[in-house]
């Protein structure tokens, strides 16, 4: 059954058209973002949902969106969906963070110029007939130092263009590297000294609680006499009550806002001050911007939904096309070792320990150990997929490590998962042979080769005669079809598994027999999901 798209906002019909030309059902309303009830009504029949900025994807739409996989934002921000809702119901978010970052990047530089220019205030003045020429003197840009609180994506082309225009360019971002910097042709600096220094300062970063009021009224307080702020990036980044009172008594010589703590903005303390520039919300409102924003969402889902490949997402690691055909048997391994470890763990789990050796190290590690990961918890909640698993197992206070290295083995890689308990560790290895299909290699510490089944009973003992015997007769006094078996030991009389490969689930009864026979440590079915 193909797969169904709901378009909930406007997005252009070339966008519209990709879905249906990939083969994906897609519903186009328009309006039903806006109202949530009956998005909620309609929402549990999709299995992606296509959006701009009016609609808001609540925890109760989440809720009721039974078959949802996806979520795509045609635009950068995320504001208006529950990340965490999303993501602990095993839903996907992705955005398009590129799509329109030039066309903001260039309207925070057409604001700059407007407020160092007073240009909206001259326009209207002159609209109105009158020719006031002497009341509107303007600032250069040239040789004036801007401040750019944040340089990733759109923040570095402000900065590209502002040394266009012969400004010096200082940068306040934790995660730009001073290599980084050096290439951009920006100084990195602590915040505190890029308030100091800046005459114009520029906001480029997401609202986070991190981000969330940075420049706050005693971070304002400490901004260079005459400085000119422009925020095109979220509202809530900035004190606009500060900021409106020291644009009155002329510490900031003027402000340039496309953004704002509560939108649709109708009212603000900012409107109608002097010298202050307000537009509503227009930094992603070119032609070019809207069309690129959506045709990349549409793509994003199209490929998500067909192939498995993720790009762009909030609350996942992004997978490419050619990574999805590759990886995909290394992550269904690695949810094969979180399954057998997940069903044999009684116990609450401590801490998940994962070693990528070899062509595994090489791979997108994060999309393996959320493979990984979801295979151990989906035995005690069986709805949870690679998006949920991270989130879930820190909520529960499960401590994660990874380490790689190079190929170490007979193997050209494999991976090994740990779980730790109060009570034991317990481990688990696995490679991908030559025909893609996934192997055990390794169970306690014993060499094996097991493919995995879909029903398997695991088996510990000592190595004494017997073992198989009583396997074959117990099975076959219950009707249960052994359809292959594989065994391990570490040595003659010492510790051994036995692995069954069976034709149907195991009776309650067959387990309960075999414990009672006293040859066996642990007797315990297993279930996986075979492709």
């Amino acid at each position: 059954m193909a797969p169904k798209v709901l378009v909930s906002d406007a997005l252009s019909e070339t966008a519209v058209q990709i879905f249906r030309d990939r083969g994906i059902e897609v519903d186009f309303d328009p309006d039903l973002g806006k109202d949530k009830d009956k998005l909620i009504a309609a929402i549990g029949k999709y299995d992606g949902l296509a959006i701009r900025s009016a609609t808001k994807v609540t925890e109760k739409v989440l809720e009721a969106a039974t078959n949802l996989k996806v979520v795509g934002r045609a635009g950068i921000g995320v504001d208006n969906v529950d990340i965490h809702a999303a993501s602990k119901k095993g839903v996907i978010v992705m955005n398009t963070p590129f799509g329109n970052s030039i066309t903001t990047a260039e309207h925070a530089i057409s604001m700059m110029m407007a407020v160092a220019r007073q240009i909206p205030e001259a326009n209207a003045s002159t609209h109105a007939g009158k020719w006031e020429k002497s009341r509107f003197m303007g600032v250069e840009l040239t040789g004036k130092t801007l401040g750019l609180i944040g340089c990733g994506n759109i923040g570095s082309i402000v900065a590209d263009r502002a040394i266009g225009l012969k400004m010096k360019v200082l940068a306040y971002d934790p995660f730009l590297s001073e290599e980084r910097a050096d290439k951009l042709g920006v100084h990195k600096v602590e915040l505190d000294e890029l308030l100091k220094r800046a005459d114009f300062i520029t906001l480029h970063v997401p609202m986070t609680e991190k981000t969330a009021n940075i420049l706050s009224r005693e971070n304002l307080a400490k901004t260079k006499k005459g400085v000119r702020i422009v925020n095109c990036a979220r509202g809530g980044l900035v004190d606009e009550a500060a900021l409106a009172e020291m644009l009155k008594s002329g510490h900031v010589a003027g402000a340039a806002f496309d953004v704002f703590a509560e939108e649709p903005a109708k009212e603000n303390v900012l409107f109608n001050l002097p010298n202050v520039v307000c537009t509503p919300h227009l930094g992603a409102s070119t032609t070019e911007a809207q069309e690129n924003v959506a045709l990349q969402v549409a793509e994003q889902m199209a490929d998500y939904l067909l192939t498995g490949a993720v790009t762009n997402a909030i609350n996942m690691p992004s997978i490419t096309a050619e990574e999805a055909k590759v990886m995909g048997p290394w992550i269904a391994l690695a949810g094969h070792l979180g399954s057998f470890a997940g069903q044999m763990t009684d116990e609450p789990i401590k801490a998940i320990n994962i070693l990528h050796d070899g062509v595994a190290a090489e791979m997108n590690i994060a999309a393996l150990n959320a493979a990984a990961i979801a295979g151990v918890m989906k035995e005690a909640n069986p709805a949870i997929n690679m998006v949920s698993a991270p989130i879930v197992a820190k909520e529960r206070g499960i401590a994660m490590s990874t380490t790689t290295q190079g190929k170490s083995g007979a193997f050209d890689g494999y991976i090994k998962l740990t779980v730790v308990t109060d009570k034991r560790e317990r481990s688990i290895a696995g490679t991908v042979f030559s025909d893609g299909k996934p192997r055990f290699i390794q169970i306690k510490g014993i060499n094996i080769d097991a493919e995995i089944g879909e029903h398997m009973l695991y088996t510990t003992n000592k190595d004494v005669p017997g073992i198989i015997g009583a396997l074959g007769a117990t099975m076959g006094s219950h009707g249960v079809n052994i359809a292959n078996f594989t065994l391990g030991r570490t040595g003659p009389g010492a510790n051994a598994i036995a692995i069954l490969y069976l034709d149907q689930p195991i009776p309650e009864a067959v387990v309960a027999e075999l414990k009672a026979t006293g040859l066996f440590q642990q007797v315990r079915p297993l279930e996986f999901e075979v492709a």
